[in-house]
């Protein structure tokens, strides 16, 4: 049953592409369908793709909300096109083409997909099935003896805060203030999503947002306390709404090792209810089946609790191998600094002894006696530990560990027991973490396909520098710091600095400012940096010294240094990527975690991809920058410094560039002394642009100064600068040219002889209002090897303008209408008793005003006028 729609048509054009992804996205996001829009948001792009830019038509998406899913239509005008199919075996083309590529990700990815021909059109659909949500469930517990009671080592404080349908907090109240530093007043009104720490793992596990929108949920993350530390929690929350129907979720939080006073007991399946009425005491019997099978948090989480009780013992953990099996990953522990080991990766063989491979089970019965044996353990009171690998059909994919306090607590026989529980658990741990993996590349492809469509529509290199930082934070790391490198001799630059919280970004550009920036190795991959950890816990011990008027090792009390909120959010584990472009390192990228905390492996993997893509776009804008650099260094070399200052004669130049100063050569003008009394000007247009013509344009503007100072006059100057323009063979260009000298009289007037050749003909507007030619047209120059150019003179009475323009000024159009010659004698008549200045600035709105769109051409106007006596 078809219960809401939604439809966008898009023009076939490149940046259709990115609209309708964000209206697929945008469309499913309101609809409160998270779990599909990744997938949906990668096939849409493709589709459209084969649409406006394969197929060149315009593409009509429709979104379609059922009941049980979503079903997204592409359609295009191009029904005669080739369905493209991939047939195994066949080489032709391969799974790289451009043609078909949709379709094979629909196949791929889609519950159901398929194409539909009609006389005019042809559509593509697909339908992407919602994943089902449970709803809230009520549960109860058995009494228990005293001595089987969690114990709580101070008053339990349970933090209520109420959250209103847009997400922001509503109510927060006194527990909430003792446990995380932020009085009511603070934080009412603020997005909880602010606060909490989430793993932003893209196309991963339920957000915040997801969360609450659930009936009921519970469940680990993190809050961030007034002092930026991250303070782990569970969370139940439910769903509820008031007497006027509107929405809100009520959140109970307590510490995380206080957990059983919020946890629901876990209930146990058909099959588990069976095994119980056997009369089954293993822990695993209830376990296995209870966890959604795509929940891997919760499934690893569980594990570790159950395995913990199990065994009787003080903390367990769990640790998954990454793809390569050479490491394993921290990914759940109980008992333990859960934050600051989550993500922490060790060797899968740590050493030649007995117990140094992960891949075998190990038994110490007393780790002071052999320290560093379990790096996972160190400085955590644990004295006894059993471990022993999660394999499937004979591969590692983990491993699980049970520790306690106390010495010599386990032997053989716990590990038999705990090797059958890690048997029965592996295939279901290993079948939710390639959920998770084929999540996380589905999200890592909607998010690099994005990422890629946003650093291409830039070439401006501050903005690319930002978009770089923008798309790593919060989704990869709590913090980024990029660096440049301008050339290979140069130190690394410390250009950007992002952090979630925009509170805390000053004092961390202060802080890495402080240190040496690291190095440029070229080698791919993500590297670890400790300077960053090593200066923040510096940086928080002169804190504390300072704050109780200690004085350090040296005996000096230190001076003002980062606040302990910088520290810790500088103070969790740190990474470089390179930027490699071009076979040179141009930066590095530099990615960071809050105190304590880790990256995962997937996530490393995608920063590398994406900094692979923001490299190759920083040089991109990097190139750009000095090409545009030089091409107006060159055409500012073209054109005068600056104007003399005619006696007797106002003068007013106007020079505006079409395009984005990327181009050099085209329009020029001069106004220079040839002697005592004299003065040449020149306004001209080279056929064309880019080097040739600015080759052109230079010798023009160089060569009639050189000449008009010999003491040749027009005509002359004109045919020997035709003749040099011809000796340039190939490289010569058509130029239009008018040339003229100018005399001011002492009775205030002003004598002018030019020769135009080629060009628009100046135009002579007198104090009566009448505007008329000021010279005849002759031949263009770089034509014809003989020219036979004249002068004509011209007397400016007082009050008189000359106005000389470029071909940008009169052929200025707005569809099939031009301006025209007719056009600005139309103009200029209207600045009769107008300065030079005025009559250009007129002449220019007038050709701006003229059309809507932007000047295709380069446009010069200059104006001259002769003031009237003062009586």
């Amino acid at each position: 049953m078809i219960t809401a729609r939604a439809a966008a048509t898009f023009e076939p054009v490149g940046r259709s592409v990115a609209a309708a992804r964000a209206f697929v996205r945008d469309t499913l996001q309101g609809w409160g369908f998270p779990d599909v829009i990744d997938d949906a948001v990668v096939l849409t792009s493709e589709l459209v793709t084969n649409a406006v830019v394969h197929a060149g038509t315009a593409a009509e998406v429709q979104c379609i909300r059922s009941d049980g899913g979503v079903r997204v239509e592409v359609s295009d005008r191009y029904p005669e096109r080739e369905l493209p199919v991939h047939t195994p075996g066949r080489t032709t083309g391969g799974l790289d083409r451009e043609g078909g590529r949709g379709l094979l990700l629909c196949s791929a990815i889609a519950a159901r997909w398929g194409v539909e021909y009609t006389a005019a059109r042809k559509t593509v659909w697909f339908c992407l099935d919602l994943a089902d949500r449970p709803a809230g469930t009520r549960s109860a517990g058995p009494a228990l003896p005293t001595e089987a009671l969690p114990v709580a080592e101070t008053r339990v404080r349970v933090a209520v805060v109420q959250i209103d349908g847009s997400g922001a907090i509503g109510a927060w109240n006194d527990d909430a203030h003792e446990l995380f530093g932020f009085p009511a007043k603070q934080v009412l009104g603020r997005p909880l999503a602010d606060l909490a720490a989430w793993p932003h793992t893209p196309g991963t596990s339920t957000g915040i947002e997801e969360a609450l929108r659930l009936s009921r949920w519970e469940g680990s993350y993190g809050i961030r306390g007034a002092d930026g530390r991250i303070i782990p929690v569970y969370a139940s929350h439910l769903r509820v709404r008031d007497t006027t129907g509107a929405p809100s979720t009520v959140c109970l939080l307590v510490r995380d090792d206080e957990r059983a006073v919020l946890q629901s007991p876990l209930r146990s399946s058909a099959t588990d209810t069976s095994s119980s009425e056997r009369g089954s005491t293993d822990p695993f019997e209830v376990f296995i089946g209870s966890p959604a099978p795509d929940d891997l948090d919760g499934l690893l989480q569980r594990t570790v609790e159950r395995a913990r009780d199990m065994l009787d013992g003080d903390s367990a953990y769990l640790l998954l191998a990454t793809d390569d099996e050479t490491e394993l990953e921290v990914r759940a522990s109980t008992g333990l600094p859960s934050t600051r080991q989550r993500f922490a990766r060790v060797p899968v063989e740590a050493g030649t002894g007995r117990y140094g491979s992960a891949r075998m089970p190990a038994v110490h019965d007393d780790l002071s006696a052999v320290p560093g044996a379990v790096p996972l353990l160190a400085d955590t009171g644990m004295r006894s530990v059993v471990t022993v690998p999660l394999k499937v059909e004979g591969r590692l994919t983990g491993s699980l560990g049970v520790a306690a306090e106390a010495p010599r607590r386990y032997g053989n026989e716990e590990a038999l027991r705990l090797q059958f529980a890690a048997d029965r658990i592996a295939l279901a741990v290993e079948s939710a973490r390639l959920g998770e993996l084929e999540r996380l590349r589905r999200g890592s492809l909607s998010f690099l396909v994005e990422a890629s469509d946003l650093l291409a529509g830039t070439l401006d290199r501050d903005q690319t520098l930002a978009l770089m930082a923008q798309m790593t934070v919060p989704t990869l790391a709590t913090w980024c710091a990029v660096y440049t490198i301008a050339d290979q001799s140069s130190e690394p630059e410390l250009s950007y600095v992002l952090h979630e919280d925009e509170d805390r970004i000053d004092g961390l550009k202060a802080l890495l400012s402080k240190i040496a920036p690291p190095d440029p190795v070229p080698t791919p991959g993500a590297r670890v940096w400790t300077a960053p950890t090593e200066a923040a816990h510096s940086a928080a011990l002169r804190t504390s010294l300072r704050s109780l008027g200690l004085a350090d090792s040296s005996g000096h009390i230190p001076g003002p240094g980062p606040s302990l909120a910088t520290a810790a959010a500088v103070g969790g584990e740190t990474v470089v990527l390179p930027l490699v472009a071009r076979n040179r390192v141009i930066g590095m990228l530099t990615l960071g975690k809050p105190t304590d905390d880790h990256f995962r492996q997937e996530i490393l993997e995608l920063a590398e991809d994406l900094s692979r893509r923001a490299a190759l776009a920083l040089d991109n804008a990097r190139l750009y920058s000095e090409r545009t650099a030089i091409s107006q260094s060159l055409q500012r070399s073209l054109l005068p410094p600056e104007l003399p200052d005619v006696p007797g004669v106002e003068v007013e130049v106007i020079y505006r560039a079409a395009g984005e100063g990327n181009e050099v050569g085209g329009d020029f003008y001069d106004l220079f002394p040839i002697r005592d009394g004299a003065y040449g000007f020149a306004i001209g247009d080279v056929c064309g642009t880019g080097p040739e013509a600015a080759a052109v344009t230079g010798l023009a503007r160089h060569a009639l100064r050189l000449l008009a100072r010999e003491g040749f006059g027009g005509p002359a100057v004109l045919e020997r600068l035709n003749a040099a323009i011809l000796d340039e063979g190939a490289r010569s260009r058509f130029l239009t040219l008018l040339y003229g000298e100018l005399w001011p009289q002492e009775d205030g007037s002003a004598v002018l002889k030019v020769v135009c050749a080629g060009h628009p003909l100046p135009l002579r507007l007198r104090q009566d209002g009448t505007v008329e030619a000021a010279a005849d047209p002759q031949p263009l120059l770089g034509v014809m090897e003989d020219l036979e150019l004249y002068e004509q003179t011209v007397t400016l009475d007082p009050g008189d303008v000359l106005l000389c323009v470029t071909d940008g000024v009169t052929e200025r159009r707005e569809g099939t209408r031009m301006l025209g010659d007719d056009g600005l004698t139309e103009v200029l008549t209207t600045c009769t008793g107008l300065t030079a200045g005025a009559v250009a600035a007129r002449v220019l709105r007038a050709v701006e005003r003229f059309a809507a769109e932007p000047a295709s051409d380069d446009m010069a106007i200059l104006a001259m006028r002769v003031p009237e006596r003062q009586e």
